[in-house]
């Protein structure tokens, strides 16, 4: 492979349909798509300042990079990148991409990121920035930390490990998810989606579960949840007290406390729905 070391470089795609490159200690100043259509090229302790860095590339590596705020848009159209001990400072920076890798990525403009993806991959990420990850599929995440509104819309085949996020309407019109040994806090988790589990968590949501198709919960911990499960199909075991669960369509929900329950029987049919009360404790 051809080495380039402790480059500076301007202009419109400086190194465009790059191939087969190692590139070491350099600066991509100002000038968009450096590296557009670039194929095979591994990137150290390498900087992007400017705009789209990243178009319809294959087979990228970046490690100890930086892309700054300017670096906008920076990932699009890109298959197989892996990105790793890397600061994305930029806003909206993968759409469209297949084949994504990231360890220990740090992302504190996230805004619009990750939409329309496939095939990712996530190990130590952080986040903040809303709309994180819309429309895309097939994800696996293990550690994350992520702040900010709307994360998770509208995807398909999802699972998320050891995960804090703080984040209204999470997971909202989502198929096929399964969240272990997490926190979720926010309002309205889940609604309009199908097949969700959630494993070993604690969740703080206002109206949270509902208008959900097929929703389990096992061990988990409900914190000043109210108005749950409105219309929802639901199997949860929950650890403790829920404040409040209201209408739900069918199925079982049992824990050690319900403090308000709410069966209105011109919405639903109570008798679809199994409620226990664990030993000792009352509705």
């Amino acid at each position: 492979m051809e080495k380039l070391t402790q480059q500076f470089l301007t202009g419109e795609r400086a190194l465009f349909q790059a191939k087969d490159m190692e590139i070491h200690y350099s600066t991509f100043a100002d000038g968009e798509s450096p590296l557009k259509e670039s194929r095979n090229v591994h990137l150290y302790d390498s900087l992007f300042q400017w705009k789209y860095p990243l178009w319809y590339s294959r087979d990228i590596r970046l490690d100890h990079c930086t892309l700054f705020e300017g670096a906008r848009a920076g990932i699009w159209y890109t298959h197989n990148i892996e990105i790793s001990n890397t600061l994305i400072a930029a806003p909206k920076s993968f759409r469209r991409a297949t084949g994504i890798r990231l360890e220990h990525v740090h992302f504190p403009h996230a805004a619009e990121t990750m939409w329309n993806c496939d095939n990712i991959e996530m190990h130590d990420v952080t986040v903040n920035g809303d709309y994180f990850a819309m429309g895309s599929s097939n994800i696996r995440v293990d550690g994350m930390e992520l702040t900010g509104g709307y994360a998770f819309d509208g995807c398909r085949n999802v699972e998320v490990r050891n995960a804090r996020l703080i984040t209204k309407d999470a997971f909202w019109n989502c198929e096929n998810v399964t969240v272990y040994d997490s926190l979720i806090s926010g309002e309205y988790l889940g609604w309009n989606a199908k097949n969700v589990t959630f494993v070993n968590c604690v969740i703080e949501s206002l109206q949270g579960m509902c208008y959900m198709e097929g929703v389990t919960m096992r061990n988990c911990r409900l914190l000043n949840t109210t108005l749950a499960f409105e219309y929802s199909t639901v199997d949860a075991e929950i650890d403790g007290t829920i404040d409040s669960v209201m209408n739900p369509t069918s199925g079982r929900i049992v824990a050690d406390q319900i403090k308000e329950l709410i069966l209105d029987e011109t919405k639903i049919d109570p008798a679809q729905t199994t409620i226990t009360i664990r030993e000792g404790n009352h509705v």
